[in-house]
């Protein structure tokens, strides 16, 4: 089996260093390793060819975003049938991308594949096994916060794996059409895990592919640059995949959801920011409903109907 790992580097210099130390000791080596640089031409990853020489460092030239950024590593990885996808603020375990490829090798039938991320500062409490997704089109990170040792993938439920640490089948990546660029960041591993949910590539949870994740550490944790993105790009995932038969059954519980969303931020005194993200996810819904048309489905309603959390008393806003 044949792998690349990318990484997508944004003011996260020594953190990407760290990283790639980590990719070192892997005990099964990648084919590739390439780092996209989200800054501009002059920026200087010297360290990195110094250090790592067998490492690619591609330049895009200006911040594209993640999904761009991703999108474009991706496309430089040759003749591999699969792609990893490493954020710089991820540690991989020594066994991680072995842990993953063996999971790819006995789940073939997967187009992603969610590692066990834990919080770098506290390893027994986990950051995330991957995203689920709420029937109104909320996802969230499974198992965030709660302890590593009470978790297991019968729980797990994973609709997307999170593009922070995940390996995805390439052949599956090019039939979903990769990762929408219009989002820039966050949700557009939900999205691209919906398209591959969709052409029936379902998501593997790997609880033995253990990443150390400081999470948020370029962003910031809750920061508005999250929020934003985070609260319209919800939207814009929901309106292109969701099947008609089941957008107009859920939509009641979308709009609910997203007024509720606006309200709970502006008592927490950010309603500038939240309304603004809901603004601009309508007003980009004429160009999202142009992408349903490019959007392929060959599962049922039921079985997609029953990938979807469907709890009522849903608090993930």
């Amino acid at each position: 089996m044949t792998v690349a790992i990318v990484v997508v580097n944004y003011q996260s210099d020594e953190l990407l260093l760290q990283c790639l130390d980590k990719l070192e000791c892997q005990t099964t080596k990648p084919d590739q390793i390439i780092v996209v640089d989200n800054h501009d031409e002059e920026h200087d990853l010297s360290q990195v060819a110094k250090r790592f020489p067998l490492v690619r460092v591609l330049s895009a030239g200006s911040n594209i975003g993640f999904a761009a950024a991703a999108n474009l590593g991706i496309s430089h990885s040759v003749d591999v049938e699969y792609v990893a996808l490493l954020n710089p603020d991820a540690f991989p375990d020594s066994g991680w991308l072995a842990a993953l490829l063996q999971a790819a090798d006995e789940n073939p039938e997967c187009g992603s594949y969610s590692s066990m991320m834990v919080m770098a500062h506290d390893p027994e409490t986990l950051d995330g096994g991957g995203d689920a997704l709420h029937f109104s089109g909320v996802p969230w990170r499974v198992g965030h916060g709660s302890k590593k040792a009470g978790f297991s993938s019968d729980q797990a439920g994973m609709f997307s794996a999170c593009a922070g640490a995940a390996l995805y089948q390439v052949r599956a990546l090019r039939e979903a059409g990769g990762f929408d660029e219009s989002f820039f960041m966050y949700v557009e591993d939900v999205d691209l895990g919906f398209r591959l949910q969709l052409l029936g590539y379902p998501c593997c949870f790997v609880s033995y592919a253990v990443v150390y994740h400081i999470g948020s550490a370029i962003s910031g944790y809750k920061s508005d640059f999250s929020l934003y993105f985070g609260h319209r790009n919800l939207v814009w995932s929901y309106f292109k995949n969701m099947p008609w038969q089941l957008l107009l059954v859920t939509l009641p519980f979308h709009i609910a959801m997203n007024l509720a969303t606006i309200i709970v931020y502006a008592l927490r005194g950010r309603g500038v920011i939240i309304l603004r993200s809901k603004w601009d996810a309508v007003k980009g819904l004429p160009n999202v409903l142009r992408q349903r048309g490019l959007v392929k489905r060959q599962v049922s309603i039921v079985h997609l109907w029953k990938l979807m959390d469907k709890s009522l008393g849903v608090s993930r806003i």
